[in-house]
């Protein structure tokens, strides 16, 4: 990272972390902390909404679902808290609907995971209506089809003919897309 990228985070760095997928919280604090901004994680819609309150950081990235609820209920506090904050949410569930309400509950930016720490830092350290520029690699279409294809199937409690009947296809076809590996 260049000295004039690590000037434009500003003088305070804090950096808040929300994410109940612990491997990934951990590689995410450790490659933002690289970028120079002062990380505190949290595991659960409860840790983030404790540092929130206590210490409102300048920053903030937030997973959308939680084990123990939504991560908007963080971003709300948040900018009820400091008003300033730039958050980004992050999720694997990314809809309209989902980005919309994300917007609306005070998120300055909305991304689809995977993100990688790039993704997160332009999105973090856009300026006013600016928007951060396109990821580098992003997923192919193909594998983008596949993950909604899984995300939908666990939503369904990997229950075939109900995912097949709500993604309108054959229940063969799903079995036949379920049985191959994951597209790069």
């Amino acid at each position: 990272m260049t000295d004039r990228e690590m000037q434009d985070i500003g003088e305070d760095k804090t950096l808040l972390l929300v994410d109940d997928d612990e491997p990934f919280l951990r590689r995410l604090a450790r490659a933002m902390e690289k970028r120079g901004f002062e990380v505190e994680t949290a595991g659960s819609v409860a840790g983030g909404k404790a540092i929130a309150t206590a210490r409102p950081p300048a920053f903030a990235v937030v997973d959308l679902r939680l084990e123990d609820g939504t991560g908007l209920d963080v971003v709300e506090v948040l900018r009820e808290k400091r008003p300033d904050c730039r958050i980004v949410v992050l999720t694997g569930y990314g809809a309209i609907a989902t980005a919309v309400a994300a917007v609306k509950a005070g998120a300055t930016d909305y991304l689809s995971k995977p993100a990688d720490a790039n993704d997160i830092t332009n999105a973090l350290l856009a300026k006013g209506d600016e928007l951060p520029p396109p990821p580098e690699n992003p997923m192919s279409a193909d594998r983008v089809r596949w993950e909604h294809i899984q995300r939908v199937y666990e939503l369904c409690d990997r229950n075939v003919s109900e995912t097949a009947r709500r993604l309108n296809m054959h229940r063969r076809t799903l079995q036949r897309i379920l049985a191959k590996r994951s597209p790069k």
